[in-house]
């Protein structure tokens, strides 16, 4: 990573929770990410938990209120946490709306003129955030973005009016296809989340496409909760706990 830099360093539950900036060179742009060190870190190698936040979201939003530190602390887990989107491009209408532009690179590398330079989230995660991925989970995730409004909006100003390209970015499509290693799904989704309600999200699609496919899944759907970080908060052990079994704790 080019010119690193240390922002800020805040000593949590016998860890340090970091922020630093780097210039990005898939988005061309200054970026921060977000870095949890637990005690374990000073004495050894121990493993990396990546977490991807959602629209609107900055490195800041996961870290102050999900309450994560606690358990990778006990755990023994660095958790990395970067932005969401570029920052400060410059393109006309990237600040227009929250769920297009900055706040929403909906991790995919647009391949549209106006976008394809900078917004290339997909690439920034897996190439300049690199990690041999064991496990995933998700809270109240866009399951079926090609089949929504958020995502059929996003991926054509990114991507274009192809539909076959969208599909490698929308985890139910891929979900119907896959056939790589084995790999269970954990996915908690509140029962009154608004964009539940609204069509945004479909996890009845991603279930749908793990039982014909055969792929495990655990879909919790939690009686009463939203779509706000104190959903996350209540459930973030379960989900760092379940990381930590694969990444062998």
């Amino acid at each position: 990573m080019a010119n690193l830099q240390e922002v800020s360093s805040n000593k949590i539950f016998g860890g340090y929770q970091k922020v630093y900036s780097h210039e990005s060179t898939e988005l061309k742009c200054v970026m921060r990410f977000a870095v949890y060190l637990p005690p374990a870190a000073e004495t050894g190698k121990v493993p990396v938990l990546y977490w991807l936040s959602g629209l609107t979201c900055t490195e800041q939003n996961f870290i102050t209120k999900a309450g994560v530190q606690k358990y990778a602390s006990e755990l023994g887990l660095i958790i990395v946490a970067p932005d969401t989107s570029p920052r400060g491009i410059g393109i006309q209408g990237e600040d227009d709306s929250y769920d297009f532009g900055t706040g929403a690179g909906f991790y995919v590398d647009a391949t549209q003129d106006k976008w394809k330079n900078n917004y290339r989230m997909y690439s920034y995660v897996t190439r300049e955030n690199p990690g041999m991925f064991r496990s995933v989970s998700a809270f109240a995730p866009i399951c079926n973005p090609i089949k929504c409004p958020w995502g059929q909006k996003a991926f054509t100003g990114y991507l274009g009016t192809d539909t076959q390209m969208w599909e490698q970015y929308d985890a139910t499509s891929l979900i119907a296809k896959y056939s790589g290693p084995s790999l269970e799904l954990f996915v908690d989704q509140g029962k009154e989340d608004n964009f539940l309600s609204d069509g945004q999200l479909l996890p009845d699609r991603l279930m749908e496409a793990c039982t014909v496919n055969k792929v495990p899944i655990i879909l919790r759907m939690q009686e009463g909760y939203d779509h706000s970080y104190y959903f996350i908060a209540t459930f973030i052990e379960d989900h760092v706990r379940h990381h930590a079994k694969f990444l062998k704790v």
